[in-house]
Parts: C-alpha cells; sequence; structure tokens
C-alpha cells in the first residue's frame, strides 16, 4: 500500500513537472523567439517609479501650520508603452499641439531651441542637463558632439521617421518629448518621466483623453503656504540642482528629481523636511495596463518643524511696519518752511524680536512680498520699491546711533572707570578739540541751545545726552568699551542658521580694513563711536541680541529658529531646541543697576525719550531710542530696542527704520507688539502715534 502511494505522488509530480515546463516553453516563444529579443515587441514592461514622499509640514511655536501639502497630480509617461504602440509619432505629435495650444507647460528638457533659426540653449542648463545631451548624442550613435542645432534637428527628423509634411517648429516639439523619452533608456538615474507637474484640472482632462498609450495621472503633493506673513524667512522648494547633486546623491531618499529647500526654513532644516522617496515597481502589458505593483522602497514621510517664530507677533510687526513706515512718508509739508519733515523720505524698516534663550519670535523685514506668488510675480516684485526681495533682519547693516550707549556704559562701570552716580557736567558742545575744527555737539544743544547740565548714567541714557558719551569716548580706553560691545554681541554672529552679515564695530583693526590709506584710529573716531556713530555697522538681529544679552545680564545665547522636530504623524519628539550660550560677562551689580534703570527711565520717566508712548504703560519696560546719521543724504536713521519686564525680562525687540527720522516713532510697533505678548489691552495708540509724528 505504501508503495503504491509513493508510486501516485511521483507521477503527480511529473504531469506538474510537465505542465510548468509546458508554460515555460510558451512563455520564452511569446518574449524571446517572437520578438528577436526585441523589448520593443514584448508583451509586458516592468518599469520603477519614483513616488514622491510627503515634506514634512512648517508650524510656528504655537502649532499654527504655515506650510503644508497639497494633494496635486503629476501626469507621467510609460515611454515602453508608448514607444512599443502602433502610431508612436502621431500620438506625441497631437500631444504636443495640445500642450502648445492649451498653453500647458510640460517638462522637456531637449537644448535647443522651439523656433527657426534653431540654436543651442546648453549655456541654460545644468551641468548635470548638459552632460545628459552628451550621452543622448552618444547613445544616438553616430551624431558628433559638434553638430550644429539646425542640423541635428534635420538629422533626428531622419532618425525619428518624423513626416515632411509636419513643419520644422513642429518637429522639434516632438522630438524634445522623444528626447526625453530616450534619456530614459541611456542615463541609468534618470527617474520616470514626469511630463506634467502639479497638472491641472484643465490640463489632465484635456490631455487624458488623447489617450496617449502609456500616460498616467500619479497622486502627488505640491508645498502650499498658510500664512501671508514671513516671506523672507519660510522660503521655497525646487529642483535639486547639479551642485546639490553632488551634496544628495549619497543621502537616502534623493533621487535627481528630488525637490529639495532652496531658500530659508525649507532649506535649512531640509535634514528633517525631507522624507525618503519610494521605489514602486510596475509590470504593464503592451497597452499599458497594471499587472503587478509593488514598492522596493516604501516612501516615508518627513518630519514635521516647528519654528520659534510666533506667527501672531510676525503678523503685528509687518503690519505696523506698513503703517509706520507709510503714516512717515504721508506726513504733511510744513506750511511755514515748506518743506517735509523729518522721517517724510522713510523706506525699509526691519523687526526682530525672541525670548531669554534666543529663539526668534519675530523676524520680519518690510516691504515685503507674497511667497504664494515668488515666481509669478518675480520680476514685479524685483523692480518694486525698497527692495522687497532685501532681508534687512539679517543682512543690513546699520549705525546704532544712541542705541550703542548701553555697551559704553557697561564697559565704563565694569572697569572700575566710573560707577552709577559719578556726574558729568555736559556743556552741549564738547570742546576738548575745538581748535583742530572738531566740536561736536548734544542734539539737546544743537536743537535748543540748551544743555543737559549734571548727568549720571542713568540720566544720560534717559535723555540720550551725547555729551556725556562723548567725554566716555575721549577719556576711557575705547578698547575697553570695544571689547564690552564685543561681548554684548554687537558686531558678532549670532549664530542664526539663515546666512547674516556679520556687521563690524568701530575699532583699530575695522578702520585699517575700510581705509587703508587712513588706518589710524583717533580720538575723534573714539569719541564718535562713543554715541554709535562711527564705523560701528551692526544686523537688526544683534541689536536684538545684544538686549536679550543685557536682559540676561551678560549671558548671550545663540539666536535660534528652531524649536523642535516631531514625527509625521505629530506623535512622538524627535528633537527639542536647547538654549546655548555662546558667550559670558560678568557684569558689576551697580553695572547692572545702571543701564536697566537708565532704559526704564527712557520709557517711564518725564523726559525719556520714549516717555510719550509708554508714559502709562503697566508693564515697566527697559527700552532705548536712536537716531542715527547717514551719508545717503535725506532724513537720519531711526532705532528703538528695549526689553520686559524690566523685574523679570522675557522678550527683548530690536526695531530699525531707514530715514526714519527719530528712534520714537518706532516705539508703537514695540508697543504692538508687547501688548500682544502681554495681553495688554491697546489704548490710544493711534492718538499717541500721530502726536509723535507731528
Amino acid at each position: 500500500m505504501e508503495r503504491m502511494t509513493r508510486f501516485r505522488s511521483r507521477i503527480l509530480l511529473l504531469l506538474f513537472l510537465l505542465v510548468l515546463g509546458f508554460f515555460a516553453m510558451e512563455l520564452y516563444d511569446q518574449q524571446v523567439i517572437a520578438t528577436g529579443g526585441n523589448m520593443n515587441n514584448a508583451t509586458t514592461y516592468t518599469t520603477q517609479t519614483t513616488v514622491k514622499a510627503a515634506r514634512g509640514e512648517i508650524l510656528d511655536r504655537n502649532g499654527n501650520v504655515l506650510v503644508s501639502n497639497r494633494a496635486s497630480y503629476d501626469l507621467h509617461l510609460n515611454h515602453l508603452v508608448l514607444l512599443s504602440a502602433k502610431g508612436t509619432n502621431q500620438y506625441l505629435y497631437e500631444l504636443a499641439l495640445r500642450c502648445r495650444d492649451e498653453g500647458i507647460e510640460y517638462n522637456e528638457q531637449f537644448p535647443v531651441s522651439k523656433e527657426r533659426p534653431f540654436t543651442y540653449t546648453l549655456d541654460e542648463q545644468s551641468a548635470a542637463q548638459q552632460k545628459y545631451f552628451q550621452t543622448y548624442l552618444a547613445y544616438m550613435g553616430d551624431l558628433d558632439s559638434d553638430i550644429t542645432a539646425p542640423v541635428l534637428i534635420d538629422r533626428l527628423r531622419d532618425i525619428y521617421d518624423l513626416p515632411a509634411q509636419w513643419t520644422d517648429e513642429e518637429a522639434r516639439l516632438v522630438i524634445g518629448i522623444r528626447y526625453e523619452m530616450a534619456l530614459r533608456n541611456c542615463v541609468q538615474s534618470m527617474s520616470t518621466y514626469i511630463f506634467i507637474t502639479d497638472a491641472s484640472d484643465e490640463a489632465l482632462s484635456a490631455v487624458v483623453e488623447l489617450n496617449v498609450p502609456g500616460m498616467k495621472p500619479e497622486a502627488s503633493t505640491v508645498r502650499e503656504i498658510h500664512t501671508p506673513y514671513a516671506a523672507h524667512i519660510l522660503g521655497f522648494v525646487g529642483p535639486v540642482n547639479a551642485q546639490q547633486w553632488e551634496y544628495y546623491k549619497d543621502i537616502e531618499g534623493y533621487t535627481y528629481a528630488s525637490q529639495v529647500g532652496q531658500d530659508g526654513m525649507e532649506k535649512v532644516f531640509e535634514e528633517y523636511l525631507h522624507g525618503v522617496d519610494g521605489i514602486r515597481e510596475d509590470t504593464v502589458d503592451m497597452d499599458g495596463n497594471l499587472i503587478s505593483s509593488r514598492y522596493i522602497v516604501e516612501p516615508k514621510a518627513g518630519s514635521n518643524v516647528h519654528i520659534s517664530l510666533d506667527i501672531n507677533l510676525q503678523a503685528i510687526a509687518e503690519d505696523q511696519m506698513k503703517i509706520a513706515m507709510e503714516g512717515l512718508r504721508n506726513l504733511p509739508v510744513n506750511t511755514d518752511t515748506g518743506t517735509k519733515p523729518d522721517g517724510a523720505d522713510a523706506e525699509g524698516c526691519a523687526v526682530v524680536a525672541m525670548d531669554m534663550t534666543g529663539q526668534v519670535l519675530v523676524c520680519a523685514s518690510y516691504p515685503t512680498y507674497d511667497l504664494n506668488r515668488y515666481f509669478e510675480d518675480y520680476n514685479e516684485i524685483l523692480h518694486s520699491d525698497y527692495n522687497p526681495l532685501y532681508n534687512r533682519a539679517l543682512h543690513a547693516i546699520y549705525p546704532p546711533g544712541s542705541t550703542f550707549k548701553m555697551a559704553v556704559v557697561v564697559g565704563a562701570i565694569n572697569s572700575g572707570f566710573i560707577d552709577s552716580s559719578y556726574e558729568i557736567y555736559a556743556k552741549g558742545k564738547y570742546r576738548e578739540y575745538e581748535s583742530s575744527g572738531f566740536a561736536p555737539s548734544c542734539l539737546y544743544y544743537s536743537n535748543y541751545g540748551m544743555t543737559h547740565e549734571n548727568e549720571n548714567a542713568m540720566d544720560a541714557l534717559r535723555d540720550s545726552c551725547n555729551y556725556y558719551f562723548y567725554y566716555l569716548g575721549d577719556k576711557m580706553d575705547y578698547r575697553v568699551i570695544d571689547e564690552a560691545a564685543k561681548n554684548l554681541g554687537l558686531g558678532e554672529k549670532t549664530g542664526i542658521e539663515l546666512y547674516e552679515e556679520p556687521g563690524y564695530r568701530a575699532n583699530e583693526a575695522t578702520k585699517a580694513k575700510l581705509y587703508p590709506n587712513n588706518p589710524g584710529f583717533y580720538k575723534g573716531d573714539s569719541i564718535l563711536a562713543a554715541i554709535g556713530q562711527s564705523d560701528n555697522r551692526f544686523t537688526p538681529i544683534q541689536l536684538c541680541t545684544y538686549m536679550q544679552t543685557l536682559a540676561n545680564e551678560g549671558d548671550r545665547y545663540r539666536a535660534t529658529f528652531l524649536n523642535r522636530v516631531v514625527t509625521a504623524d505629530y506623535t512622538s519628539l524627535l528633537y527639542e531646541s536647547q538654549p546655548e550660550i555662546i558667550s559670558s560677562m560678568e557684569m558689576l551689580p551697580d553695572t547692572v543697576y545702571a543701564y536697566k534703570e537708565g532704559m526704564r527711565k527712557v520709557a517711564h520717566e518725564s523726559g525719556g525719550t520714549a516717555y510719550s508712548i509708554f508714559k502709562n504703560y503697566p508693564i515697566s519696560i527697559c527700552a532705548k531710542t536712536g537716531t542715527a546719521q547717514q551719508g545717503s543724504g535725506g532724513s537720519d536713521h531711526g532705532a528703538f530696542v528695549c526689553f520686559a519686564p524690566y523685574d523679570d525680562p522675557q522678550i527683548a525687540i530690536a526695531i530699525y527704520g531707514e530715514k526714519a527720522g527719530h528712534g520714537s516713532s518706532l516705539a508703537v510697533i514695540a508697543k504692538a507688539l508687547l501688548n500682544s505678548y502681554f495681553n495688554v489691552e491697546a489704548v490710544g495708540d493711534v492718538d499717541v502715534f500721530e502726536n509723535q509724528l507731528s
């Protein structure tokens, strides 16, 4: 019985092997014998498609979504299916003309102009695209790399057997698509041919109805910006270029078709935002019908990045800058003199705010632009008044004016040169070097012919008495002041992730660099430097870091835009930014008292240069106004810096207005930010602003 069972099993196994062999022979006959080994006649095709991974979202510190992904469709073209179909050229002809007539843009990089006389456009392409073209010429046979563009078009008309009745321009359109299809055969690293990226409903309808073999919509995503603010900070994505590819080619999840951050947060946090693109292997029949599909690499979504900005504060800053700058420019002409008042020629402005650990809450530049329409409106934006593309908060370097005076107080008291109670009799005009033709005046003396008389450090800050600081700049070793300014972050990079201008302080090294023919640093230099003039040039973000360091009594934290990073599904924390002290200076208690009390008087004591704005403010703040001379003509620049509250600082703010006339003109912007941050009811702010400008 057992022997009979084994015999039957062998018979069944033999029959199974015979059937399997029969089907194998049939498959070989169909795919090899019948086609002569020519895959253009194959019955099935296997292709690999790059499946875009969803890019991580960008949110503000409070969870408001700033940038996310919008669902879209790309149109993919399976070149193997299309090349095996009858009438390939006719399909491409109808496809190209439909796109041309409907104004549909499609992806095509054939480096020859689309109209006669044909010329090469290689100089407009990346190095990688130029290399692809050379590979294509070699792949097509005996096409010489020195062949002219018109001759190349004629040769390709013959090679692709394009009808003679087509015009050269029509033939060029079809050749462009055939070029892209050929690259998918001769360049192994090329991804699936995405014919149209982010196809509109109209484009999908117009193209799909042509029933082009191998044409198929694929689900995709496109970046979508949800705020009209922070255009200078958020940035944008774009195709990886040749230089970037050299960096990204060895990193998991990137192909030459990848979209990467090109500017702003999209660029600096690329490592978190970019997911791992998937690779899907599809097997289709000669008509393009899907037979099987599997993932070789599963797509993995990018992580979500919470940046440090508070988008509500950012909105207030941008709106208030616009109101302030336009308000200044619209000041009425003085009927008595026929001239416009200071600030009537105001130009750009910047606002930066950060917390006490260096996290940037606001980074705003005026004028700004609509990031959603950046590419469509680029030329208009580029030629708009006051250069909206210029990120003044990080890239503009300005003389700080009187906002520099706290650094002088810190250097003077901390070094023991004076104490907080030390008084100087302010005479209005500093006459120590009058015989040499140098006798700078205090603004109070120049405008009103009056002097501040006896001034200590706190009163000198309140009154912004230039004479007091002329004296310190003259009598002190200026290197002490310079060292204090450096430790407070002035003329030093803040460590922010985006590119920033370093600025520079007025000192011997700067003078030698800027004026190699007159490098000496003289008493006149140190006297003017002590009031924030001479060659002091700082960015608004440096002025804000300066405020943060004063608020922290000497500890300077690295500035950052990063708050935290979470997984794509928001379930896990991947990274949380930790405060980092990048420099620290010990301060005497008397030093801290002097600058804090002096800055408090600026805002809350009669005679203070910001008293009209903050005299009844319920929160005690430390502030300083600045008016900085500039050499381009017109009104002086204006600056306003502050931190608050006085006894427990939580926020630091720096504002700079080009040709704003006076720093006090900008204090209302800071007040609006403080109102929101501390939930203070805004009362009478508009009237206060109008009175300040009148």
